[in-house]
């Protein structure tokens, strides 16, 4: 994951993994959410997450979800590349696409430590 500092690279792997490994939808969309707003500045981890997020829309035959990830795999690496991203933004349709969200102190202690 190109230009992704160690311990984000580590946490985005893990939020993943933990992601295809989860019993329930929910539980699920939890970890994508939180690999999204980890991969958000780097464009092949964010667009990977919202090719993963696709795959769940899919699977729950979410078409709403579905169309909106499929946009967002459009922009996501080109997004990441100019730094246009909303901070926080969960990677949900429902979340809008430029919407900024708040970062839970566990999340924003975990960015800070990126350059």
């Amino acid at each position: 994951m190109s230009g992704m500092p160690g311990k984000l690279r580590d946490a985005y792997a893990s939020e993943m993994a933990a992601a295809r490994d989860a019993g329930e939808a929910g539980e699920r969309w939890h970890h994508l959410e939180r690999a999204h707003i980890i991969s958000q500045p780097y464009p092949w981890p964010h667009t990977r997450n919202h090719i993963a997020m696709l795959g769940l829309a899919l699977r729950q035959r979410d078409r709403r979800e579905a169309i909106g990830q499929i946009i967002r795999i459009i922009v996501a690496a080109p997004g990441s590349t100019l730094g246009r991203y909303p901070e926080g933004n969960t990677g949900r349709t429902r979340a809008g696409l430029m919407t900024a969200m708040p970062l839970s102190a566990e999340m924003s202690a975990l960015l800070a430590q990126s350059p």
